[in-house]
């Protein structure tokens, strides 16, 4: 594992990009700092990029986010998101599970996310008891989304009612403007644990990278992925048989700042070997 100082080298190595955006591109609220610098140095190089996210809104959305931060669409080439692969499942099911969800639907998450069901043939209730599943989009407006025991009661009401639940964002949890929060895989994670059913769609799992291999048009062998979170960005790449490269100062940057043995541990904890580390994605 190579302990870089920015992005130009790997740049050189490899001929286009999957890169995630909170953590490594902007913190839910702001750019981060070079990012939007190494986009435009890769664009320049000829070097395509795509964009995948596990972000629970549909990927029109997460562009105009991105307008909204002075992040250009110029700088890259697609966005591929969570909310975008829930959308395409639920409007075309893949597989029986996912054919036999009813269409009466409890979202819980914040309203902005609905754009996930937008123009389905889906009929949203304001109470589990009314719905067939439940769409868990994260953490709502209205409660404290460091607090998990906040979201238990709702929780517990969609059990008892027996709904499956989708969740559109497998992460755990991000810093969003400098705080950690939960996201929707944590408390899918809780459901699950009490005996729910949970499909899920995003990193890590290898299917998310089918479109995203398929935009780029290169053997795998030249991409490279680029992300903040072990669990999901670079255990998604080995998953779908891609190198990457890790970026500490997202998600991990609390816990291990710069110590690069430190990282190198949590890596091999997780029997995971990025070819690289970088402090942040800059060049």
């Amino acid at each position: 594992m190579q302990h870089l100082s920015g992005f130009a080298r790997l740049a050189e190595r490899f001929d286009g990009f999957v890169i995630d955006l909170w953590g490594v591109v902007h913190d839910g609220v702001n750019p981060l700092p070079g990012a939007a610098d190494c986009l435009r140095r890769l664009r320049d190089l000829g070097k395509p990029s795509v964009l995948l996210s596990n972000a629970p809104r549909r990927s029109d959305v997460l562009r105009a986010g991105m307008r909204r931060m002075g992040l250009q669409d110029d700088l890259y080439g697609h966005i591929v998101s969570s909310g975008e692969a829930v959308h395409e499942a639920l409007r075309d099911p893949p597989d029986a599970w996912w054919a036999g969800l009813g269409n009466r639907v409890f979202h819980l998450g914040p309203i902005r996310d609905r754009s996930i069901i937008e123009g389905l043939d889906l009929t949203l209730q304001d109470r589990p008891e009314a719905a067939d599943f439940v769409l868990n989009s994260g953490p709502d407006d209205h409660r404290n989304p460091t607090d998990i025991g906040e979201f238990e009661p709702t929780l517990r009401d969609c059990l008892r009612a027996g709904l499956p639940m989708v969740c559109a964002n497998p992460d755990l949890e991000v810093i969003r403007g400098g705080v950690r929060v939960l996201c929707a895989g944590a408390l899918a994670r809780l459901y699950e644990d009490w005996g729910g059913q949970v499909r899920s769609m995003g990193k890590p799992d290898p299917a998310i990278y089918a479109p995203v291999i398929a935009r780029l048009g290169l053997p795998r062998a030249g991409i490279l992925a680029v992300g903040d979170a072990l669990r999901t960005d670079i255990a998604g790449a080995k998953a779908a048989g891609l190198a990457s490269c890790w970026v500490l100062g997202g998600l991990h940057g609390e816990a291990l700042g710069t110590d690069i043995a430190a990282a190198t541990r949590a890596a091999r904890d997780a029997d995971l070997e990025p070819i690289a580390v970088i402090p942040r994605f800059v060049w």
